[in-house]
């Protein structure tokens, strides 16, 4: 049986539940594979916070007790780790047990490069990097950014066309392969939809970073690719919803979403822990959503997490193309989408055939991202049998 250390954030992503199924459905595919596995999480002092959003000790974090919630309900709660380096305080294995435990695994799946831990780090005899963010990733790489990049023995990336002709993301002279979202099926069942017609999606509108500059271009951000579409529930008669982590200051932009006819949900009520966020997606009528305008800018082929839980759980996805289109059929079920007329055009081709639409979407998801066919592809070429 290998042992595998899954590193990531759900800490520090706190009531944040569709980054969490991020990591959990890692855990649960590669234990449903035979796995012996392990959760490792590391914390700054700095990011623990209590309700308020204000600083607080860890002992009295909301990170703190969140991750212990999510831990318990997943029956990871005795083997994972939550670390502080900064006060040297842990929930779940202390850092000198995790010595021990990378010195005797067999792989290090490092999500977002989030383990860093030298001493811990330096023990795993086998090291994989689980890129998210591509584009981002990458060329902070070869800007000289420290990301850990290079103290791991594979790379893995969701930017499934980095490295081949026609996408501008800099390899960094690594082997980028291409890994996609994987989804354990049975936590995502196909469920009925009450309103075909409602279109929604979980988003940040300007997502977690900030313009990225190479080679004299500029790359853009959701930001910008969600205004090219503002006015699409004015094109069609459906309902277009968005449960929108959106700042005070983004005010006038808030307005015009909601001038447009887009009906805003509080984010934290409908993805707040997993099963919420799980809940929200499984209760709409299909996904709509944009991409990050350096994933489309690049033609990367990012595909999203998010996307992958609608199409399992039998629900149409109407998503910007990122060059995914390469990759995967994108006319039923998944539908990619360029332009403001063809995202209004496509939607009413889906809510009008939505039982074909969604059946597509299930049997895609079984197809190509159930986590019984990503990951025994993922362990072989990372090293391990």
């Amino acid at each position: 049986m290998a042992t595998i250390v899954v590193a990531g954030a759900i800490a520090n992503k706190a009531h944040n539940g569709g980054e969490a199924w991020v990591r959990l459905s890692w855990l649960e595919g590669l234990e449903r594979l035979g796995c012996r596995v392990v959760f490792v999480e590391q914390i700054g002092a700095e990011s623990c916070v209590g309700p308020d959003g204000s600083r607080a000790p860890f002992a009295q974090s909301v990170n703190r007790s969140y991750f212990a919630e999510v831990m318990e309900s997943f029956g990871l709660l005795d083997r994972s780790a939550l670390v502080c380096p900064d006060t040297g305080e842990s929930a779940g294995m202390t850092v000198e047990e995790l010595e021990g435990l990378a010195a005797e695994a067999d792989l290090l799946v490092n999500i977002s490069g989030h383990l860093r831990l030298p001493e811990v780090m330096a023990r795993f005899p086998r090291r994989a990097y689980v890129d998210l963010d591509p584009g981002f990733t990458q060329i902070w790489h070869v800007q000289g950014a420290d990301l850990g990049v290079d103290a791991h023995d594979t790379h893995f990336t969701v930017g499934e066309n980095i490295g081949r002709p026609g996408c501008d993301i800099p390899t960094g002279g690594f082997d980028w392969h291409a890994v996609p979202p994987p989804v354990v099926l049975d936590r995502w069942p196909v469920t009925d939809s009450a309103n075909p017609g409602r279109f929604t999606t979980v988003a940040g509108w300007r997502g977690a970073f900030g313009r990225v500059e190479h080679d004299g271009r500029s790359y853009g951000l959701k930001v910008h690719e969600f205004r090219k579409v503002i006015d699409l529930p004015q094109r069609v008669p459906l309902t277009f919803e968005l449960a929108l982590d959106i700042h005070p200051g983004d005010h006038k932009d808030r307005a015009a979403l909601e001038a447009a006819g887009w009906q805003l949900v509080d984010p934290r009520a409908a993805s707040g822990g997993p099963f919420q966020f799980r809940d929200y997606v499984q209760g709409s009528g299909a996904e709509f959503s944009v991409a990050q305008g350096i994933y489309v800018e690049t033609r990367s082929g990012w595909f999203s997490d998010r996307t992958v839980r609608y199409l399992a759980s039998g629900k149409p996805a109407l998503v910007q193309d990122t060059g995914f289109s390469d990759n995967y059929p994108a006319t039923e079920g998944l539908v990619a989408f360029t332009s403001p007329e063809e995202a209004a055009r496509e939607a009413q081709r889906i809510a009008a055939d939505h039982p074909a639409h969604a059946a597509a979407a299930r049997a895609l998801a079984e197809e190509r991202f159930d986590s019984e066919r990503v990951l025994p592809r993922f362990l072989e070429q990372a090293g391990v049998t």
